[in-house]
């Protein structure tokens, strides 16, 4: 059974292939800021559910991906983050 790509992961592809991709600096020091942020996260009781645009989704997982953490840890780490004063707003 062959797999059908959906367009999102189409267009993911179509990028890749144009190698429009690029590494993060100092990739170490962004890994260990996300993983410390994921690891204060761990600590969860309580559950929240949104609707959330399917783009944005996408997005996240790209991002999450990149980092090497899954989706759901990358916005609980966002989310702790903003809360907590150590990411504001531009």
């Amino acid at each position: 059974m062959k797999y059908k790509l959906s367009q999102e992961e189409k267009e993911l592809e179509s990028s890749i292939e144009r190698n429009e991709w690029k590494s993060v600096d100092n990739k170490a020091q962004y890994l260990k800021k996300f993983k410390s942020a994921a690891k204060n996260t761990l600590l969860k009781d309580k559950r929240m559910n949104i609707r959330i645009a399917g783009k944005d989704i996408q997005l996240l997982k790209t991002k999450a991906l990149e980092i090497g953490i899954p989706y759901q840890t990358l916005v609980s780490s966002i989310l702790h983050q903003y809360v907590t004063g150590k990411l504001t707003e531009r």
